[in-house]
């Protein structure tokens, strides 16, 4: 698990097959998880200020493999002692979103970032979703796309610095919605007992 909060651009040495090697200042261990760009994945191998993690074909299919060079985002996993100060993030893309359109405000930025509509109904309004790794807040949903709003800290410390019309992203959406979509979606029906049971789970 990991909270959408990213502790540290990583810098990439080398991509090449399955395997990324990255130059950081963390230092993690072998096994490890490591969210990269908000993919979760294993460290496989690590030496001295570099470390390597393996992407299997699956998750290449379905990530912004092109993002993958430069800087990325990186979030070691979550611990038990961990303060909760995003939202839960499970390194699971679900989707890969397009930023459509970008516009400049007096003291923040908005993304339109569209994607496939069968992800839409997991997009909440002030619900959260996890871009590239990073945790944050929905302001709009429309038709098959989705309004956030980053603020000047988050463009400074973030790739959204780098962002343009066209560039696709990693999408994560928000667990509970998926969770929750997919039991009410099964149930025509649901007891006042079956849905206390549901909430007693989060």
């Amino acid at each position: 698990m990991f909270t959408g909060l990213i502790r540290e651009m990583a810098e990439v040495e080398e991509f090449r097959g399955n395997f990324l090697t990255l130059k950081s200042e963390y230092k993690p261990n072998i096994g490890d998880s490591i969210a990269v760009n908000g993919v979760c994945l294993t460290v496989v191998k690590q030496n001295g200020n570099t470390f390597t993690v393996e992407i299997s074909p699956e998750t290449k299919n379905t990530i912004a493999l092109e993002n993958l060079k430069d800087k990325v985002h990186m979030e070691p996993a979550m611990k038990l002692s961990d303060r909760l100060e995003g939202h839960i993030v499970q390194g699971h893309v679900d989707t890969i979103g397009t930023i459509v359109k970008i516009e400049k405000l007096s003291n923040a930025t908005d993304y339109h970032i569209k994607i496939a509509k069968k992800f839409i109904k997991y997009i909440i309004p002030k619900g959260s979703v996890a871009i590239d790794g990073i945790s944050l807040t929905v302001n709009d949903v429309n038709n098959d796309e989705f309004r956030l709003t980053i603020i000047p800290h988050t463009l400074k410390n973030t790739l959204f610095r780098t962002y343009k019309v066209n560039t696709r992203v990693n999408i994560e959406t928000d667990m509970f919605a998926r969770y929750l979509y997919h039991m009410f979606s099964k149930e025509k029906t649901l007891s006042w007992y079956q849905i206390d049971s549901i909430m007693a789970n989060y």
